[in-house]
């Protein structure tokens, strides 16, 4: 609230103007030239007085507003005057200016904690607007790629063409994989992008990491998982034969030496017979273990063509007709939209759909109100699918990571190749096949198109 003092001020110049302004009208009248001229120009001076003073505080604000702009804070307003309004005034504007700076400091210390962590941080992380220019980028990245200072995005040509083309053609939400080789070493890149608004501009935050020794960590893994595999196959195999050949050793050699035929009766020749049928079965079980694995590793690049989805889910729904428990099973299959089509090879995929099917259907054999269904669809973003569903009693959470290993198998028939096989062609697709279980509720089975 302004104080008297400023309104006795304010009156006294209304007043001084009021009587001006009537000598300036006396001396028009009489005709009175020099106070005429003389009330005219107190009369100018008298207005832009009080017009100063009114807006003295309008000017304080707007410096105010210009010093918290340019960030200035040293702006200082006296407090020891003598319209106590004013003096309010000043006291609150030196008190806001206070708290901005002490705002302001408190941001700038938490911005140099955040860089000092993203600079420390075991990941590369960039950011760069739609001109390429890089807004940041931290020591990290720049010891993956092998370049410092980053300031534009092609300077990485300099590093590897094909790296430059993967920002320039970096999407929002894009996930690549690159493999950067320098004179030291070859280093397997994940790259990440993630669009971000900072002061109303679009820009990209680009996460690279080194994946590299992750990628030995499960190679290292998939060998130990097969090896075992491997070897537990073998040893079923080969254990009865050694098991049978040493019996009928001990028929035909007693203490060193071979025993005269005519000393062996017709129990032991039968025994012998058996033994060798068994020795024989267990040798081709073995030689068809092998088979299976050459043609695990002998895929044949697929023969892709432009395929109606609807028509090859039709194809598949009549061949697993066949494999239906009637009264048992619903099984159906379903494309949206209509018109969808897959590039692909029709031959391997009509394979791997037929047995991930009949997986599906053996799963539901003892499940009430068994059902499979087929889907194929396309996401937003352009990734076309076809998903194998089927509400069975699931996979264990144990056992999840290990059913694409090859020749693993928790069935009592087949050879366990079946799965590693169609994730192998989806791969020769270029695309993926994933799993998701929720037991006793549903399963599914992910093939996803790029």
């Amino acid at each position: 609230m302004a104080s008297r003092n400023f309104y006795v001020q304010l009156i006294f110049r209304v007043l001084l103007i009021t009587l001006t302004a009537l000598a300036l009208a006396f001396a028009i009248f009489k005709p009175w030239y020099f106070t005429l001229a003389f009330s005219a120009i107190f009369l100018v001076a008298q207005v832009y007085s009080l017009i100063t003073f009114i807006n003295s505080t309008n000017r304080k604000i707007a410096y105010f507003f210009d010093a918290i702009r340019n960030e200035d804070f040293t702006l200082r307003f006296p407090e020891k005057v003598s319209i106590k309004s004013f003096k309010e005034l000043n006291q609150s504007l030196n008190r806001v200016n206070g708290l901005i700076q002490e705002v302001h400091l408190q941001l700038q210390i938490r911005e140099q904690y955040y860089q000092e962590i993203l600079k420390q941080a075991s990941i590369g992380i960039m950011t760069f607007n739609e001109k390429g220019h890089i807004l940041f980028s931290n020591p990290t990245v720049e010891k993956l790629l092998n370049y410092t200072p980053l300031n534009h995005i092609k300077q990485l040509a300099q590093v590897d063409e094909g790296l430059y083309q993967v920002f320039k053609s970096f999407k929002p939400f894009d996930r690549k994989l690159f493999q950067l080789t320098n004179e030291r070493e070859q280093i397997q890149l994940a790259l990440k992008s993630t669009p971000i608004t900072l002061d109303e501009k679009s820009l990209i935050l680009v996460v690279v990491q080194d994946i590299h020794e992750e990628l030995d960590e499960k190679e290292t893994e998939s060998w130990v998982r097969l090896i075992r595999v491997l070897t537990h196959e073998i040893m079923n195999t080969i254990t009865p034969i050694a098991s049978i050949s040493d019996s009928i050793i001990k028929y035909f050699k007693k203490e060193g030496k071979v025993v005269p035929s005519n000393s062996l009766d017709e129990t032991q020749i039968k025994n012998t017979l058996k033994g060798l049928e068994v020795i024989k079965e267990q040798g081709g079980n073995l030689m068809d273990f092998v088979q299976s694995y050459r043609s695990l590793l002998n895929v044949p690049e697929p023969n892709r063509a432009i395929v109606s989805g609807k028509k090859l889910l039709g194809k598949i729904e009549v061949l697993m007709s066949t494999r239906q428990e009637e009264g048992y099973t619903n099984f159906k299959t379903e494309c949206n939209p209509e018109n969808l089509e897959f590039f692909i090879d029709e031959k391997q995929i009509t394979q791997v759909l037929i047995n991930l099917g009949k997986n599906a259907l053996q799963s539901i054999k003892e499940t009430k109100k068994g059902q499979v269904h087929i889907v194929a669809g396309i996401e937003n973003d352009g990734v076309k699918y076809i998903e194998v569903r089927d509400n069975g009693p699931g996979i264990p959470s144990d056992l999840i990571d290990e059913i694409f290993v090859p020749f693993f198998t928790t069935k009592n028939e087949g050879t366990g190749i079946g799965l590693s096989l169609s994730k192998q062609v989806m791969q020769l697709h270029g695309g993926s096949l994933k799993v998701r279980s929720v037991p006793n509720q549903e399963t599914v089975f992910r093939l996803a198109f790029t």
